[in-house]
C-alpha cells in the first residue's frame, strides 16, 4: 500500500448489523421491568442519533423519572435496566442471531495478509464487542487488533472523537494514513474529528441519513461477486471495499489537500 497503514472499525452497525438486535433486547428488557416502552424501528432510528444505550434511555425516560424522588435513584434504576438489557443482548448473540456483515471477514483477512494494522473504536461496552466477535471469529481474534477501545475505557461517546483518538494512540497509528469504517452520522463526526478519512456503510436505520465529509458512502462493504451501491463519493470502479480502494481514497484526499495548499500559497 502506498498510503494506507491501518483500518479503525466501529462495531455496532459496521462490523455486524446489530442495531435491530439491540432494539429487540431493549424491548424485552422494558417488558421485564414492567415498562410500557416500545421502541419501534422508526423510533429507534431517531434514538440512534444519541450514542450509547444508557444515554438513549435517559433521554427517553422522562415518565420513568417521575417515579423517583431524586436523580440518583433514577440513574441507579436505569443502570440496572441497562445491565439486564446487556445480558439479554449477549444471550441473543450467543444464540447466533447476528453474523458479520458481508465483506467484513474478507476485509479483515485481507488486512492481516498484507500487514495492514487494525483497531476498534466503539461507544458500546467491551463485553458486547467480545461476545459478538467470539461468536463470529476464531478464538485468537483479539490479537488481530492493535487496540480495542470501548465505552468502558472512554466515557465520552461519539460524536466526540475521544474514542478514535484513544484507539489511534494505543495502536500507534497515524490518522493521516488510516481509514475509519462507520455507519452513523455521529460515528462519522467522531472519526472526522480525529482526522480520519471515513467510509460509511449504511443499513436500515441509517440509509436515509446525510453524511457530509465522508470519503465514500455505500450500502455495505460488498464482495467481488456482489458489489455495493454507491450513495456518495468515488469508488474508482472497484465495486467493493478492498485495501486497494481504501488506499486510493487516501491518495485522492492527499492530492486534494496538496492542491488546496498550493492554491492558498499562491493567493497569499
Amino acid at each position: 500500500m502506498k498510503v494506507l497503514q491501518g483500518i479503525v472499525f466501529d462495531v455496532d452497525g459496521t462490523l455486524a448489523d446489530t442495531e435491530e438486535t439491540h432494539r429487540q433486547a431493549f424491548n424485552r428488557t422494558f417488558a421485564e421491568f414492567g415498562l410500557d416502552w416500545d421502541w419501534t424501528p422508526r423510533l429507534y432510528a431517531d434514538l440512534l442519533k444519541i450514542s450509547g444505550g444508557f444515554e438513549r434511555m435517559r433521554f427517553f425516560g422522562a415518565d420513568l423519572r417521575q417515579r423517583f424522588n431524586d436523580e440518583a435513584a433514577f440513574l441507579r434504576e436505569l443502570r440496572e435496566i441497562h445491565r439486564v438489557k446487556t445480558a439479554i443482548y449477549a444471550q441473543m448473540l450467543l444464540q447466533g442471531e447476528v453474523a458479520l456483515r458481508p465483506g467484513v471477514r474478507r476485509l479483515i483477512d485481507e488486512a492481516r495478509a498484507n500487514g495492514i494494522r487494525m483497531a476498534i473504536a466503539t461507544s458500546t461496552a467491551r463485553s458486547n464487542v467480545v461476545t459478538l466477535l467470539n461468536a463470529n471469529l476464531p478464538a485468537d481474534w483479539p490479537r488481530w487488533f492493535d487496540s480495542i477501545v470501548t465505552a468502558d475505557e472512554v466515557s465520552e461517546k461519539k460524536p466526540s472523537p475521544a474514542v478514535y483518538q484513544a484507539a489511534l494512540v494505543a495502536a500507534g497509528l497515524d490518522p493521516a494514513k488510516c481509514v475509519a469504517l462507520e455507519d452513523t452520522p455521529n460515528g462519522l463526526r467522531a472519526a472526522h474529528g480525529a482526522g480520519l478519512l471515513t467510509v460509511v456503510t449504511t443499513h436500515y436505520f441509517t440509509r436515509n441519513e446525510h453524511f457530509p465529509h465522508a470519503g465514500l458512502v455505500v450500502d455495505g462493504l460488498g464482495e467481488p461477486d456482489r458489489h455495493f451501491k454507491v450513495r456518495e463519493g468515488d469508488d474508482f470502479d472497484e465495486g467493493y471495499v478492498s485495501l486497494k480502494l481504501l488506499d486510493e481514497l487516501l491518495a485522492k484526499r492527499d492530492e486534494h489537500a496538496a492542491v488546496a495548499t498550493l492554491i492558498q500559497a499562491k493567493a497569499s
